[in-house]
């Protein structure tokens, strides 16, 4: 039977015991802010420690929109550092990358910086074909991405298509997302939700221990070590208060960024004028 509890961003539904669905529900534009962090927080500890939970997903209420970037608006918050050192959103991603439980995104919309990372921390990605668009945007603002992506891309599309898709902060829609490896699969928007369901409700009837024990093993393989993660975040930081960063984000917000339109819709056009305007 499913069960759903509902905090104020972050909405988790429990389908089955061994079945959850996570689903950001932050309208407008599901922008990923101090507030969210505490409740992010409290799903990933279930997540840990429930002794049935074998698969979840995460998904997005809010049309157009998976998970946006940070929300620069906010009014900062100090949080002290996670279960793995690491500060609140990088310690999250990769602890839900090593829970011994399944992780599929379901990207409809907008993965854009903050989605882009918890979709790259997420064991397996589906996308829509018609409205998925993931992007690491940041460099466009004169930012250095802090969630992970520089040590979890290459990994997953190697060397080369990973500096594409950082250095240019373009928007890759479904198809090109998954010629390049960085969604396992895009698919037609009506078929999205079917294909997750049935392949999520698929690993929920098998072994949990034996699902934790092949993710322990292809962990050893593939992913970055926490090390890795901590010189991102302090990067991104850093970067944030640079004078360059500032003078864009400034532009970007004089044109409409933080609001529902077009430079949240088309954020990789927009950031790619900035240098030229």
């Amino acid at each position: 039977m499913t069960h759903s509890t509902k905090t104020h961003r972050v909405r988790l539904t429990q389908v089955s015991p061994s079945y959850w669905r996570v689903t950001f529900d932050h309208p407008p534009l599901n922008i990923f802010g101090p507030e969210t962090i505490p409740e992010l927080e409290a799903i990933v500890e279930a997540i840990e420690s429930d002794r049935d939970l074998k698969v979840v997903v995460f998904d997005s209420a809010i049309d157009g929109f998976f998970i946006t970037h940070y929300d620069f608006l906010a009014e900062p918050k100090s949080f002290p550092a996670g279960k793995t050192g690491l500060q609140p959103l990088p310690d999250m991603l990769a602890r839900i990358s090593r829970a011994p439980v399944a992780s599929i995104a379901s990207i409809r919309g907008r993965a854009t910086g903050v989605g882009s990372e918890l979709a790259l921390a997420c064991d397996m990605r589906f996308a829509s074909r018609e409205k998925a668009i993931l992007s690491q945007w940041e460099l466009g603002a004169g930012l250095v991405p802090g969630g992970g992506p520089m040590a979890r891309l290459p990994r997953l599309i190697g060397r080369g298509r990973a500096l594409e898709v950082l250095l240019s902060a373009n928007d890759i829609g479904g198809d090109l997302a998954e010629l390049y490896g960085y969604v396992n699969r895009s698919m037609p928007d009506s078929e999205l939700d079917g294909f997750v369901e049935a392949l999520a409700t698929r690993i929920a009837s098998f072994d949990k221990q034996a699902i934790g024990e092949i993710k322990h093993l292809v962990n050893l393989a593939s992913l970055p070590s926490d090390a890795e993660m901590i010189p991102e975040w302090d990067a991104f930081a850093a970067s944030v208060q640079r004078p360059a960063a500032q003078i864009r984000l400034k532009k970007l917000l004089d044109q409409g960024f933080h609001k529902p339109g077009d430079v949240e819709t088309r954020l990789g056009h927009y950031v790619g004028a900035l240098g030229r305007s």
